[in-house]
């Protein structure tokens, strides 16, 4: 078990002497700025916002430099080699700001929302901007091209596109920001930017596309950790980062399900597939007070709170072009399992059929139009008796006992919607919560009637 601390660097400058609460930790320093601005995919992100007339404040700016400390940490620091009990790590931040004394004050409210979203113990810790360091982002050189309404996360998912197409209907012009981490994810994004583009020709549509990485080697001697549950500080810092840039009192939709946003765990004894809290509506809340703490006019809204996907979907405003193109978003959690297979065709990128979001997913897409042409490795679920100890059945058995238990006790619902984390920020939607997630797991429950899984 090893206790880290992330030392964020401000250019060739910053040399001051952090002080450590315990020498004995190991201590990782990243160099964020170089003779060509912010590092790591920041610099890419303003540039993209610069080249459409826009410039945000260096607090939002701030509170992406943050983010992306955090995504290093949880990106690069492992669970199973630097962890106790394997699962919880111990990580100090030590980041430099424009205004430290505001940023001070918010650290509590900082660790306990990581706390939250990733299970670790973190510590916060705040210091000037090292002398000589004004402002990171540059003005623009340009009027602004841009007059959005909105902003809205745009995953290349099915939930995000439904959540653009409906802003679209409603005569919104949102502008689109998406993040991604590997070479497949932006392709989707991509195709479903243009493809509104081309829906609604008289809108100025734009698409900013940040890829905030960090490499292998960032914490020395330390493995790559898989699985990400920081990433929504980081997506949720971008958008408002690019909702600031714009100015104004800005929304900032966050379209996800209600049965994906409540993330009941599906097995009682260990955290379950479900168990990410990216938009969970504790943690919406919580970063809510921040952006309020930090005075930014951003807001969060995930407009499909109490709607299931199959729901989301059927109530699509342009339910035609949906149908269309859902083929195209991507929901899988693992498309690229098979990149290492000798076989070109099972090699090729595709949605696996069979983890919790294609699940969920299949399910949708048959309750909202009764067909899916997605292309899944497991076509068909009811083809054959499927592995629960292997991949390929282990979540579908998940929900089969899960559904089983709901059935068995109808009224264990109101206890299930608390496990994942409080809803103290909503007591009187508390009926709302328990029907979204009961319909959820219904509308899965449909798609798996005949559906086989057990140990093999």
């Amino acid at each position: 078990m090893r206790h880290h601390n992330i030392i964020v660097r401000l250019g060739a400058g910053d040399t001051e002497t952090v002080e450590l609460p315990n020498a004995a930790m190991h201590t990782t320093e990243i160099q964020f700025l170089d003779d060509s601005g912010l590092r790591f995919g920041l610099g890419q992100v303003l540039s993209q916002l610069r080249e459409i007339g826009l410039r945000p404040s260096e607090t939002s700016v701030d509170l992406a430099l943050l983010a992306a400390a955090i995504t290093a940490a949880d990106t690069r620091i492992s669970r199973s080699a630097d962890a106790q009990d394997a699962w919880t790590r111990e990580i100090d931040l030590h980041v430099p700001v424009q205004a430290p004394d505001r940023w001070i004050a918010l650290a509590p409210l900082i660790a306990n929302m990581l706390k939250f979203l990733t299970g670790d113990q973190w510590s916060v810790h705040f210091r000037p901007r090292p002398s000589g360091i004004g402002t990171l982002a540059t003005a623009p050189s340009v009027l602004p091209l841009a007059n959005p309404t909105s902003v809205c996360l745009f995953s290349g998912g099915l939930d995000s596109f439904i959540g653009a197409i409906d802003l679209l209907a409603e005569r919104q012009t949102p502008i689109l920001v998406s993040h991604y981490g590997d070479n497949l994810t932006p392709g989707y994004q991509e195709h479903c930017a243009h493809v509104l583009r081309q829906h609604h020709p008289s809108k100025t549509l734009h698409h900013i596309q940040a890829r905030v990485t960090f490499p292998a080697n960032t914490v020395e001697a330390g493995a790559v950790e898989n699985t990400l549950r920081g990433r929504s500080f980081l997506f949720f810092a971008l958008a408002s980062l690019t909702a600031d840039a714009v100015g104004g009192d800005m929304t900032v939709y966050v379209p996800e399900n209600g049965l994906i946003s409540l993330n009941v765990p599906l097995d009682p004894l260990r955290l379950g597939a479900l168990s990410t809290r990216t938009t969970h509506p504790y943690y919406m809340a919580r970063f809510g007070e921040l952006l309020y703490g930090l005075g930014l006019q951003v807001r969060l809204e995930n407009p499909y709170a109490f709607l299931t996907k199959g729901q989301m979907a059927r109530a699509c405003a342009d339910l035609p072009f949906l149908q269309r193109e859902a083929r195209h978003t991507m929901s899988c959690s693992s498309p690229g399992s098979r990149r290492y297979d000798p076989d070109p065709e099972q090699r090729a990128p595709k949605h696996c059929g069979r983890c919790v979001p294609c699940l969920i997913r299949r399910a949708a897409i048959l309750e909202a139009w009764g067909t899916d042409d997605t292309p899944y490795r497991i076509s068909d679920l009811r083809g054959q008796t499927l592995n629960s100890k292997k991949a390929e059945g282990e979540h579908i058995r998940s929900f089969q006992l899960m559904l089983s238990r709901l059935s068995r006790k109808p009224g264990r619902a109101r206890l299930d919607i608390h496990r994942p984390g409080p809803l103290t920020d909503h007591p009187d939607r508390l009926d709302a919560y328990e029907a979204v997630y009961v319909a959820g797991m219904q509308e899965v429950g449909r798609l798996l009637e005949g559906v086989v899984a057990r140990p093999l």
